[in-house]
């Protein structure tokens, strides 16, 4: 990754030419205060800020993410005060340089538990600004494109940390194109040998079938051009982390449906429908790979039409249409929303966090409950960022739930008094009782009556704190979870 200034300020220029004054002023305060420090590569550091800021530019980020992207570093390396920021720029840049800067090690017995604490305070931090956890992805992208020059134990560290934590966020905020870098470059360090090996084979099997892909994209611009459809296409092809966890269960490359994808991209969703037509008669489709993310969004935003095709030489691929937009936000997630909602980018990423994620409610829940700092961080891996199970409601819409979730738990996340009302539940046509743990593609129906619960014994049914909390509201007396460990 080539990093210089003239390079950010050009990104720059190209979406938001009019705060470039603010942001060279940002950029020359962090090269005075890191004058004289240097890292393990033996550049002058400030070319870790600048790299930090030029990903951020790169997704259109606003001026003040930007800013803090460039001195997010200085008050942790460089003694240099929160309220130095806040009036040498302003209060928010002042606050997400705060909500990205790790915590010192004074009052801290080792580093691992300073460690959880700031990852505690990161978390935390979130709930009041989304824009922190886009600033220490990209810090830690770059970080990991420069592990080469750290010790083998750090970069092992590094590289389980990463997959552990930074990746989930990455997906749990849509971020894809941030997943899969982090992924592989994590899996390079991890497991060497098998990432050179899969890596391999993903290229050999690509360019094999390289003349294959070549005619069915030609044959797919050629229709839509006959009918006159804008569009565009582009080739993706699944990245090397992904492809081994697969190849990993037993599958083969031939086999993969969604492998190779051929994307189309289209001006409005009754063009996706269209161009749906359009494939499906070229290439006959693998029924039982098709799914309508447009009419069901996935929880994380994704939205697209998925139908795996059957090409020349009975080669797989998968036919993903979406709009421009879409495609946007399915490769960016939130950060998507610079570009979409410009000026108004910060509040509307807030307000997904907030209403489609249900993220503030549920880190409030577990910031009460558990005091210690390790306890809090492995209950948001587990509950928030870990494995989810996708259901079906009566409706037919997709819920995305924790993995082990109850009918309770299910419930919980129907509303802030959805309890209220339980009265039965029905897993794939069949009566069950609360505690049946939902799998993967049930279909949940929920039987609502008058005022029914929640009852005490549903806190045994519980596995989420969504669910204990909504049944400890209800009932004040019944306990919870007991709060362990000395907070930082």
């Amino acid at each position: 990754m080539k990093v210089s200034f003239e390079n950010f300020i050009e990104l720059v220029k190209n979406y938001n030419p009019e705060e470039v004054e603010v942001v060279t002023r940002a950029y020359l305060f962090a090269k005075k205060c890191h004058e004289g420090q240097f890292r393990h590569s033996g550049e002058p550091y400030i070319i870790h800020p600048l790299a930090v800021a030029t990903i951020l530019a790169d997704m259109h980020a606003d001026r003040d993410t930007l800013c803090a992207g460039l001195l997010h570093d200085v008050v942790e390396d460089c003694n240099i005060t929160r309220e130095k920021i806040a009036s040498l720029f302003n209060e928010t840049i002042a606050e997400l340089v705060d909500g990205v800067t790790n915590l010192t090690k004074v009052n801290f017995e080792d580093k691992t538990e300073r460690n959880f604490a700031t990852k505690r305070k990161i978390i935390l931090g979130i709930t009041k600004d989304a824009r922190i956890i886009i600033i220490k992805l990209a810090d830690r992208l770059h970080n990991m494109l420069t592990l080469q020059y750290k010790s083998e134990q750090k970069r092992i560290e590094k590289a389980n940390e990463t997959m552990q934590f930074y990746v989930p966020l990455a997906r749990y905020i849509g971020a894809e194109r941030l997943r899969r870098q982090l992924e592989d470059l994590s899996f390079h360090y991890l497991n060497p040998e098998a990432y050179i090996e899969t890596k391999e084979k993903v290229k050999t099997f690509v360019d094999k079938k390289r003349e294959i892909i070549n005619e069915m994209i030609f044959d797919i611009h050629r229709l839509l051009s006959d009918e006159k459809v804008p569009h565009e296409l582009k080739l993706r092809i699944k990245n090397v982390y992904s492809v081994y966890q697969r190849l990993n269960m037993g599958e083969d490359l031939a086999n993969l449906h969604d492998f190779i994808a051929i994307k189309t991209l289209v001006n409005d969703v009754k063009e996706c429908y269209n161009v749906l037509r359009i494939v499906h008669s070229l290439y006959i489709p693998c029924n039982a790979t098709f799914k309508d993310y447009i009419a069901l969004p996935k929880p994380n935003m994704y939205t697209s039409l998925h139908s795996s095709v059957f090409g020349p030489d009975e080669l797989l691929v998968q036919s993903q249409i979406r709009t421009f937009e879409m495609e946007k936000i399915n490769m960016y997630g939130l950060t998507a929303y610079w570009d979409i909602c410009k000026g108004e980018a910060g509040n509307r990423m807030q307000e997904v966090l907030k209403e489609k994620f249900h993220f503030e409610s549920s880190i409030k829940a577990i910031n009460r409950i558990f005091v210690s700092n390790q306890e809090f961080v492995n209950h948001v891996q587990k509950e928030i960022l870990g494995e989810n199970i996708q259901v079906y409601d009566y409706n037919g819409r997709l819920v995305e739930i924790p993995e082990g979730s109850t009918i309770i738990d299910f419930v919980s996340f129907m509303g802030e008094d959805s309890l209220d009302k339980l009265a039965g539940a029905f897993v794939n046509g069949k009566p069950v009782s609360f505690d049946t743990i939902l799998a993967n593609g049930d279909r949940v129906h929920i039987i609502m009556g008058e005022t029914y619960g929640p009852k005490v014994e549903w806190m045994g049914d519980a596995t989420t704190i969504e669910a204990q909390r909504k049944i400890m509201k209800k009932i004040p007396n019944i306990k919870g979870k007991k709060k362990r460990g000395v907070q930082k």
